[in-house]
């Protein structure tokens, strides 16, 4: 019974809050594509969200057919035209129809108008993104602490370089920093890095050097994680840790530039792992997204709500990658085509499917490695 309880308990907690998320990010990024695609005069046979046999779904009046398949780990929308779900053009199909039928279609469509199709998925999930963030900010608000160092780690970078208590953060590389938050998250990014933290001590301001020590920590549910530490610690009276609310104009500014955030920090990750300052053992694939969902379910709605939008904006970035097969690769080949005049050859367009279908499978197979070898370590 204790096998069974715990088996319903991983499902329920894991599995259930993990495709709800899934497919709610998968539907608006989908809507995107539906949405300008059918402003732009572009007939669209189907609609799904998941991939595989259709669990259940209806035909509207416009002849698209809304549909639920069995397979919840992703989404199409497939216009009159594709040779199949990724957008593929069928160019020995276009040349046989119509005008009218041609006109209709996804590839005999205006390059500005499938352009402005692909690139809407991306970009509905960046909003989405935003707005989870910003109703985050108006309902929740947000618990926020001043850069003040209440203690210094021995043999720290902080200790090394001359960090002291009550020194206060105001600036790192440059940038003004407001809160302690600020200098965790830009600290965490850059592991053995040299950066100059700006200090002021007593009245004067400091310019300090350091460099973060690559540090192997844990969360509060038990997951390694890697990332950057200079040692320094704040508390409820150096830091003065209070809620900050926001209004809702406030915090849509807010939303965006969490957003931004996670895109630069994305970025910077696959930087250091090219510069090997960080382990590529942190991408995650399903598995690790489906343990998170169940994690943050424990720690309420918010929770969820918030990796929904980290989620949201990781998908809309992925999706613009210049790769053959997602949005991106679309895009590449529109750019191409504006400079030249004419689209790639379909030879050329079937070899570069080819390896970006194999590029995502690669991906795929390495992210449920590092998911498994996590769970098994």
């Amino acid at each position: 019974m204790d096998v069974m309880t715990g088996l319903y308990a991983f499902v329920m907690g894991n599995i259930v809050t993990f495709i709800l998320v899934l497919s709610l990010l998968v539907f608006v990024h989908e809507m995107g594509h539906y949405l300008v695609g059918r402003w732009s005069g572009i007939r669209i046979l189907a609609f799904s969200v998941g991939f595989g046999p259709e669990i259940f779904g209806f035909t509207d009046r416009h002849g698209t057919r809304w549909k639920l398949s069995v397979i919840p780990l992703g989404g199409y929308v497939r216009f009159f035209g594709d040779e199949d779900v990724s957008s593929k053009p069928d160019s020995d199909r276009l040349a046989a129809m119509s005008e009218e039928d041609r006109e209709r279609s996804f590839a005999g469509a205006k390059l500005w108008k499938r352009a402005a199709t692909v690139a809407a998925g991306p970009i509905a999930n960046f909003l989405l993104a935003i707005v989870i963030f910003a109703v985050l900010f108006t309902v929740y608000g947000r618990m926020i602490a001043d850069p003040v160092v209440a203690e210094v780690k021995p043999e720290s970078s902080a200790a090394v370089a001359g960090i002291l208590p009550g020194d206060l953060l105001i600036a790192i590389d440059g940038d003004k920093v407001e809160t302690f938050d600020e200098v965790r998250r830009y600290v965490a990014m850059r592991p053995s890095q040299r950066i100059v933290v700006t200090i002021e001590r007593g009245g004067q301001k400091l310019d300090v050097p350091m460099v973060p020590q690559r540090t192997d920590t844990t969360d509060q549910f038990g997951n390694k994680i890697e990332l950057g530490q200079i040692g320094i610690i704040t508390n409820k009276e150096a830091g003065n840790f209070r809620l900050r609310t926001y209004a809702p104009l406030e915090a849509v500014r807010e939303g965006v530039i969490e957003s931004a955030g996670i895109v630069t920090g994305t970025f910077k990750y696959i930087g250091n792992i090219f510069a090997g300052s960080m382990r590529a053992d942190q991408l995650g694939g399903p598995i690790r997204v489906a343990q998170a969902s169940g994690q943050m379910a424990s720690l309420g709605l918010g929770a969820v709500l918030q990796l929904a939008a980290t989620l949201s904006v990781s998908i809309g970035l992925l999706n613009l990658m210049p790769v053959p097969v997602l949005d991106g690769g679309h895009l590449m080949f529109y750019a191409v085509e504006a400079v030249r005049g004419r689209p790639l050859g379909s030879k050329a367009q079937e070899v570069a499917f080819r390896i970006g279908l194999a590029m995502i499978l690669t991906l795929m197979v390495f992210t449920t490695w590092n998911d498994i070898s996590l769970s098994s370590g």
